[in-house]
């Protein structure tokens, strides 16, 4: 134990890391190990070794091509047993010249239903332009009493300032009448 009081490597053995040169050496040598069981199990031709393979596996910008073919080959038992499911999608890209723009757009559930309720607020607000709405008919049920109250607030502010101007000429017929005297 240490005093220091913080924790040494792994049971005492120093970190060791490996190079990106070793990692592709491992690589490579998996991939050659990997095609020679391949070669031998398609019929032991490709044991003898031909010199233009073992070429190609050490050239790196070759191995490539063949890496490719060893990744199409199917896992476990999907070579020899023929699988139809029908819920698989395969997925088939398309080219740039076969994309439909022109077609109907299917629409998602919520743009769908967006447009719907625009819609249905537009139909409703036309028909309560138009008063058909209940709101409509109580709002202008409202406008026509509080048309009625001011109609009426009017004419008596009228009749009392027509009864001031009056009782105003009164008051000055009185006063001329009483200076002429």
């Amino acid at each position: 134990f240490s005093c220091t009081g913080r924790k040494g490597g792994h049971k005492g053995r120093a970190r060791q890391y490996t190079s990106p040169e070793e990692i592709d050496a491992q690589l490579q040598a998996e991939k050659q190990k990997a095609r020679e069981e391949e070669e031998q199990e398609e019929g032991g031709e490709g044991a003898t070794g031909d010199p233009k393979k073992e070429k190609k596996s050490l050239d790196s910008d070759e191995s490539d091509e063949d890496d490719e073919d060893y990744q199409q080959k199917r896992k476990g038992v999907e070579g020899l047993i023929d699988i139809e499911n029908p819920n698989r999608v395969i997925q088939t890209t398309k080219k740039v010249t076969q994309l439909d723009l022109d077609g109907p757009k299917e629409l998602s559930r919520r743009e769908r239903e967006e447009i719907e309720k625009q819609k249905a607020k537009e139909r409703y607000m036309k028909m309560h332009l138009a008063g058909k709405t209940e709101q409509a008919k109580a709002d202008l049920a409202r406008l026509a009493i509080i048309r009625k109250q001011r109609e009426e607030a009017a004419r008596k502010k009228e009749e009392e300032r027509k009864a001031k101007d009056e009782a105003a000429m009164a008051g000055k017929r009185l006063q001329s009448l009483s200076l002429n005297k």
